[in-house]
């Protein structure tokens, strides 16, 4: 059976755990940070998990992660 490939934009963002969680960041933290408040930027930059739903596609994209 051939490689897979994986997808370069998911290996970029996201990241697994040795339990097997898919690790994402946060949204909203590119640009225009002039007008959030700081409690909400620094709230931001925590990571977060993928929900449930979409934690099998993802495991797909990143398969040799």
């Amino acid at each position: 059976m051939p490689k897979l490939k994986t997808h370069s934009g998911a290996k970029k963002r996201f990241s697994l755990t040795k339990t097997g969680k898919v690790k994402r960041a946060r949204a909203y933290k590119s640009h225009i940070l002039t007008k959030k408040d700081t409690k909400r930027t620094r709230r931001l930059r925590t990571t977060a998990y993928a929900d449930v739903t979409n934690v099998d596609a993802v495991k797909k994209m990143i398969p040799y992660k």
